[in-house]
């Protein structure tokens, strides 16, 4: 129950839940979009008014309008049925026959170790380390923003990689050309945070409440992040005012300009960088389950997509053309 006595909105009863469940916020955030458009789309009836019937045409919907992907499609799913399960009392809800999405699963785009050059060389020099990381360790977007200063250690040349997809953690190399920068970073953060604490702030965003669990050690600087927001923003589960990390899209608009200065014709993405660490780590003869580890795949099939990559170019076979 609220404070007033009354019982919540239904979005708000699923956040209670997520958090209570010790989601992640952006996890949150999708869950409870993907819940208001299947309500909308119904009508704005109420969900324990509609049934599987209404769920199944609201996500073939998706793809016939929308064009989604099969992943896409499971996470609105993955959503609603957290909704009927865990908040609605509904455990047995579920979507059968479902016609699922058949968009094509493309072969990940790969730069080449020169490309990687020349675009680290157009980088705005403020980002150059992100990048550099990202490429250097294999990591994902969102696990680069997320690192804190006590996820860097530097006498193992390892990082650790806490809640990575699928709420596992996991350590990953730091490339020793990036050691002396990643120390200047550090000691920037700690720097920033000082500040913060002079001016009566200093607390770190923490998910899971853990800033309950931890009282004031949370103002300690290995709970800071490595890379943190310019300004400070309110924690939406602490309350407290903090500085959050740095975001995605201003990583996202640099990363963008690189490519267009580097004249690269290829499609780059910020998961670009993580698709030509695999890459040239299998090139250069490491073997399969090394990867998988240090990427954090669950399945080894995940993995395996590389090769395809590097079987690209007729597995080698000569052309008849380059006999005319």
């Amino acid at each position: 129950m609220s404070d007033s006595g009354k019982k919540p909105k239904l979005l708000e009863q699923v956040r209670n839940r997520i958090r209570l469940k010790g989601y992640s916020l952006s996890t949150e955030k999708t869950y409870l979009k993907w819940i208001r458009q299947f309500v909308v789309w119904n009508g704005l009836h109420h969900p324990l008014k509609l049934d599987e019937s209404h769920l199944k045409s609201w996500l073939e919907s998706l793809v016939n309008s929308s064009n989604v992907s099969a992943s896409t499609q499971n996470q609105a799913l993955c959503a609603v049925l957290f909704m009927y399960r865990q908040v609605l009392d509904r455990p047995d809800f579920y979507v059968n026959d479902l016609v699922w999405s058949r968009k094509p699963v493309r072969i990940p785009v790969v730069l080449s170790v020169d490309e990687i050059r020349l675009l680290l060389a157009n980088t705005d020099q403020r980002y150059q380390l992100h990048f550099k990381l990202m490429y250097g360790a294999g990591l994902r977007i969102s696990e680069l923003i997320r690192l804190r200063i006590c996820d860097v250690d530097l006498g193992h040349h390892q990082l650790q990689i806490r809640a990575g997809k699928g709420k596992k953690d996991r350590f990953t190399m730091i490339p020793l050309s990036l050691a002396s920068d990643l120390a200047k970073q550090m000691a920037a953060a700690e720097r920033t945070h000082k500040r913060d604490l002079a001016s009566g702030f200093g607390y770190a965003s923490l998910p899971n409440a853990l800033h309950k669990k931890f009282g004031t050690a949370v103002r300690s600087p290995g709970w800071q992040f490595l890379f943190p927001s310019r300004n400070l923003s309110r924690d939406p589960i602490s309350g407290y005012m903090c500085r959050h990390h740095i975001s995605r899209k201003s990583l996202q608009r640099t990363l963008a300009e690189a490519v267009r200065s580097s004249r690269i014709r290829k499609r780059v993405t910020m998961h670009t960088l993580r698709h030509s660490f695999a890459t040239h780590l299998l090139q250069q003869g490491y073997d399969i389950r090394t990867v998988q580890e240090l990427l954090g795949h669950r399945d080894v099939s995940t993995t395996m997509i590389y090769t395809h990559v590097l079987n690209l170019g007729g597995k080698g076979v000569k052309s008849p053309a380059d006999s005319l």
